[in-house]
């Protein structure tokens, strides 16, 4: 009776191993036989995490992007792009999210740009008038009636991270007047790709240095 109840004991658990080894085979293949493999992202280039590391040289110390927030499509990037536009031109492409510089031989310096939201779009063309580092901002009337809050920026918030402006801001006339809007920096990486903003045109605070330091003034503006 003993060697009985031993043999059935150990048939049992003979067949529940058996049954746990199926069980665990059959979270780690798939109906084909091969092991599955999760969808990782991609790893981000080490040229990339450079490019977007901290700077606290600036005036104002910036963080590195996480750039698990931005699109890779969206890393600044050298690409070509024929156009009829004169080097040194800034063009804008609403549709796809993209501010490029223009440059020699079919080249274009391209960011990842946030957008104005629905009903503050603009569009056309203009110029940049000049550029400031760490730039004070102050909202338009308009603005402030919509949201109360910015009575306290009337005249004007302080440069800073918190600034809406970045760290950069180049300022779009026509002719000789200054249309309000901006193309500035951001610490928001989650807005870039979207529209979001009130008519202006955000990049990456690194973006935007980047591009501050490539943009002569009067240079043409594009925004289609």
């Amino acid at each position: 009776m003993i060697q009985s109840t031993t043999l059935s004991r150990r048939g049992f658990l003979a067949g529940a191993s058996s049954l746990l080894a199926v069980t665990a085979a059959g979270c780690t293949t798939t109906s084909s036989g091969t092991r599955a493999t999760a969808n990782l992202p991609p790893p981000i280039p080490p040229e990339v995490t450079m490019m977007y590391r901290a700077l606290p040289e600036e005036e104002f110390p910036i963080s590195a992007v996480d750039l698990h927030y931005l699109k890779p499509q969206f890393y600044r990037q050298r690409v070509a792009y024929p156009t009829t536009e004169r080097p040194g031109t800034v063009v804008v492409d609403t549709a796809a999210f993209y501010l490029y510089h223009i440059e020699e031989d079919g080249m274009a310096m391209r960011y990842g740009a946030g957008l104005g939201r629905a009903g503050f779009e603009w569009s056309g063309r203009g110029h940049i008038a000049y550029a400031r580092e760490w730039p004070v901002w102050t909202p338009p009337a308009e603005m402030i009636q919509r949201q109360p809050e910015l009575e306290q920026w009337r005249h004007g918030q302080p440069p800073g991270i918190d600034n809406p402006l970045g760290a950069r801001a180049l300022y779009i006339h026509q002719g000789n007047r200054d249309t309000l809007y901006r193309i500035h920096g951001t610490e928001e990486v989650w807005t870039i790709g979207l529209a979001v903003s009130s008519g202006c045109v955000r990049l990456l605070n690194h973006d935007i240095i980047d591009l501050a330091s490539r943009v002569r003034f009067g240079s043409t503006l594009v925004v289609v």
